[in-house]
């Protein structure tokens, strides 16, 4: 497909997009409205916030992996591994060569602030929203991929096979890419990400949400007083996903 096709498609894409906005009764998916759908994203979104997580990888028990459940089973995941398999969140297992010490912690989207994915985006379905957190709009993706490809940590999925029973604030889409939203539509209603939450019910502590502009949270002073990792830190990219204990 050429870069002219490619514009094209996007552009048709778009306008059917704009299209059926105007019309309240269009289904995108069984119990998905678009009007819904709009209606949902709006919020006070402003960038004097920036949306983070905080993994501290000595409380992450290895083999345990109620974030990946509560992800999956908020986002309306199948919870399969296979090569076909969306995944938001998986746990990895890490050794260091020279200790032999090991680390278990949950990877998902970095949430950058200079995310690759955005740059590579040939249609602007990739794309950070002011307060950091980056998303997909499938109504404007043509499941090129390009952004799977500039990923640095492997966080993004294709959508092989038809979907059903999805969630009403989660679409997803058959021939999309998708990744961790950071549970947008909770955050937005002024709750945290699922993970989190199942983390901390069942007692483990290990995740923590907050906003790393605000130096009075409890995330941006632990982030300043505690040595904290950004994964692959040599890319520049400003993850707002950081993780201590590595």
């Amino acid at each position: 497909m050429t870069p002219g096709s490619l514009q094209g498609l996007a552009g048709r894409r778009k306008f059917l997009g704009l299209a059926a906005a105007g019309m309240a009764g269009v289904v995108l998916a069984p119990g998905i409205h678009l009007i819904e759908v709009a209606q949902a994203a709006t919020g006070p979104v402003t960038s004097k916030v920036r949306w983070g997580l905080l993994i501290d990888t000595t409380k992450c028990r290895a083999g345990c992996t109620d974030c990946v459940s509560a992800c999956n089973t908020e986002n309306g995941l199948s919870g399969k591994t296979g090569p076909t398999d969306a995944q938001w969140i998986r746990k990895v297992e890490i050794r260091e060569i020279k200790t032999g010490r090991t680390s278990s912690l949950p990877v998902m989207c970095q949430h950058c602030a200079e995310p690759p994915c955005v740059d590579v985006c040939p249609t602007g379905a990739s794309f950070k929203r002011t307060d950091g957190i980056v998303l997909v709009d499938r109504h404007s993706c043509i499941g090129c991929r390009y952004c799977m490809m500039a990923c640095p940590y492997k966080a993004r999925s294709f959508v092989h096979e038809p979907l059903t029973g999805q969630k009403p604030e989660v679409p997803r889409g058959k021939g999309c890419v998708e990744g961790c939203t950071l549970c947008v539509h909770r955050v937005d209603r002024g709750q945290g990400p699922a993970c989190v939450e199942a983390c901390a019910k069942a007692g483990h502590h290990a995740m923590l949400f907050g906003d790393l502009n605000d130096p009075a949270s409890e995330i941006s002073r632990r982030v300043r007083e505690l040595a904290s990792t950004q994964l692959r830190a040599d890319l520049r990219l400003d993850p707002g996903v950081r993780y201590q204990g590595l």
